[in-house]
């Protein structure tokens, strides 16, 4: 099982890789840049060959990347969709330095045009980041449905997927928070959205999964993370998540409100359901 939560770079890979396993990680996820601005910091060659060379020691799984949440590729602005492809394909060239780095976003909010033409900037934004990053693992990421965002059912993320010329190296990243509350009931019919998923976009799109519990009910199509096992899903639920046959080989990640204090104790308590599921 490969399990962590998201934790800031900001002290380098290598401090980050140390502070993961000390947690009980074996993965982490990280923002490539400021998560509300453009801004990203200097690569370090020294720190992440460090940093690999301990996440190979210590039998690491893949890292996941997290793009920037000011990062629209369907805004109805073309100067902010040109800001966020710039982003994109920056991103895109910075993972080349660190390898098994799965790179996740948003796809975005059509912000009033509609699914069909959102879903058509997507589409553009992908195939010319893609066409020049054609080997890097993109997982679009499914969304709650809030407002006006695209990526919340599993025909508009297999519509993007479809629509794009080269997608060999294109997937999904599913957030339980995120199915519960778009509504996908994850909780008394896991087996079924899995199904469904699976005839929609196939299961072997699926790279990676975020793991949450959710402080909103079902179906009430917001985004609002709680602490495993203090919310609307429940632990017996996420544990279920975590310990299918279809997932478990899947890297996951938390991303609840704690710190990595709580994180440890949420890792921790996981891995004591898993060893008695």
């Amino acid at each position: 099982m490969f399990l962590g939560c998201h934790l800031s770079i900001s002290g380098g890979f290598y401090k980050t890789a140390l502070l993961a396993d000390s947690i009980g990680a074996n993965t982490f996820q990280y923002f490539t840049r400021n998560p509300r601005g453009g801004k990203a910091k200097k690569i370090d060659a020294e720190d992440i060959a460090k940093a690999v060379e301990f996440m190979k020691e210590r039998k690491f799984g893949p890292l996941l990347s997290h793009a920037s949440y000011t990062m629209n590729l369907c805004s109805d602005k073309k100067e902010i969709r040109d800001f966020a492809l710039d982003l994109f394909k920056d991103d895109l060239q910075r993972l080349k330095s660190l390898p098994e780095s799965l790179y996740i976003f948003h796809p975005g909010s059509h912000v009033g045009q509609g699914a069909t033409i959102g879903i058509k900037w997507i589409v553009q934004a992908l195939n010319e980041a893609m066409h020049v990053h054609p080997h890097q693992r993109v997982l679009l990421e499914g969304m709650s449905g809030k407002g006006t965002e695209i990526g919340s059912t599993f025909e508009e993320l297999q519509s993007i997927i479809e629509s794009v010329s080269d997608n060999k190296s294109l997937g999904v990243c599913l957030d339980t928070c995120h199915l519960y509350s778009a509504g996908y009931d994850i909780v008394n019919h896991l087996d079924d959205v899995l199904d469904e998923f699976d005839r929609t976009v196939g299961l072997e799109r699926l790279w990676a999964f975020h793991i949450n519990d959710s402080k909103t009910p079902y179906s009430s199509h917001k985004d609002r993370h709680a602490m495993i096992g203090e919310g609307e899903l429940g632990l017996k639920a996420i544990v279920n998540v975590i310990a299918h046959p279809a997932l478990k080989d899947l890297p996951l990640s938390l991303e609840t409100p704690g710190e990595s204090e709580a994180h440890s104790r949420e890792i921790g308590m996981i891995k004591k359901q898993i060893d008695t599921y």
